[in-house]
């Protein structure tokens, strides 16, 4: 993949602070378009994360199907027209907001007063119409997480009496991209990749792809230290000074070696798989009857079954 290189050829902000761009990755070898494609768009639509209201608690109100003195909307279009309100957030950890507004007024997301640093992306988004001179009040509760949650209950709990929402984290809204093939004067094939990434406007689809990106390569990063790992404990395991140990009071019957090198052994008082040890290769070679050919019977039997190597 040298020469591989990344263009953005379209960039707008369409209606409700959403945005949208159409990046361009040339030079890639047959068939790495799919896979990068493919890869880039499962982690922009799944494991990006984002801040969203999860869950509010409106004074009055004991239930989803209540309705309000002087608010034309009932709860359930209210939490309906909550859930489109879009946030942008430096923190992951939990959060609240509040809006406390006496009517006659038409009720908006920029009237939520917000923690330290939030933003709202779409302000002028539409919440309620208070007809009447009565108050609404509701407290927002604000979460961080990635793809979405579906509420398990109405309320959270009795006493807080938080009406929870089917949450949607996901900041990235579309994904779309092609593929082309690019022919050069000898005839070699390259593509190209365009892909097209739609956002709710919490984060810019530059900054998805190169977090999209990261995610990638820390992960296929944590695969390559995993497999190293796994193979240094496997040759930690066939050092002698690590695994004869264990193996030390294992009779020499459980080796179940030929009758010739059996006997040998056992004359010359090796009972054990300690005592064996004791022994080099060439004294071993030197006890009576017992040739090379029994030897090698013998390395190979402690090394398949305890992977024990004689030095």
């Amino acid at each position: 993949m040298n020469g591989i290189s990344i263009k953005c050829l379209k960039s707008e902000n369409i209606e409700s602070g959403a945005n949208y761009s159409q990046f361009l990755i040339s030079s890639l070898r047959p068939g790495q378009g799919i896979t990068v494609g493919n890869q880039l768009r499962r982690v922009l639509l799944g494991d990006l994360g984002g801040t969203s209201i999860s869950a509010v608690r409106i004074a009055g109100v004991r239930h989803e199907f209540s309705t309000i003195p002087g608010v034309r909307e009932d709860i359930l279009e209210i939490l309906l027209n909550v859930k489109g309100i879009v946030l942008k957030s430096p923190t992951i950890d939990l959060q609240f907001g509040r809006l406390k507004v006496q009517g006659p007024t038409v009720v908006t997301a920029d009237l939520i007063e917000l923690p330290t640093n939030f933003e709202i992306i779409n302000p002028n988004h539409y919440i309620a119409t208070i007809s009447t001179a009565n108050t609404l009040e509701i407290e927002f509760k604000f979460e961080y997480g990635t793809g979405y949650k579906l509420a398990s209950q109405s309320f959270s709990d009795e006493g807080e009496n938080f009406l929870q929402l089917d949450t949607i984290f996901m900041p990235v809204q579309k994904v779309d991209f092609k593929i082309e093939n690019v022919y050069d004067n000898n005839n070699n094939i390259t593509e190209r990749l365009f892909i097209e990434i739609w956002t709710n406007g919490s984060i810019s689809p530059n900054d998805a792809l190169k977090s999209a990106a990261q995610i990638t390569v820390d992960l296929f990063t944590s695969l390559i230290e995993t497999k190293e790992t796994n193979q240094k404990n496997e040759s930690d395991a066939k050092d002698p000074s690590v695994s004869i140990e264990p193996y030390i009071n294992i009779t020499i019957e459980e080796l179940q070696l030929s009758v010739r090198a059996y006997n040998c052994l056992k004359k010359a008082q090796i009972n054990t798989v300690g005592d064996l040890l004791q022994y080099s290769p060439e004294k071993l070679q030197e006890l009576k009857n017992f040739g090379r050919k029994s030897a090698d019977e013998v390395f190979s039997t402690l090394k398949n079954k305890f992977g024990i190597i004689f030095k």
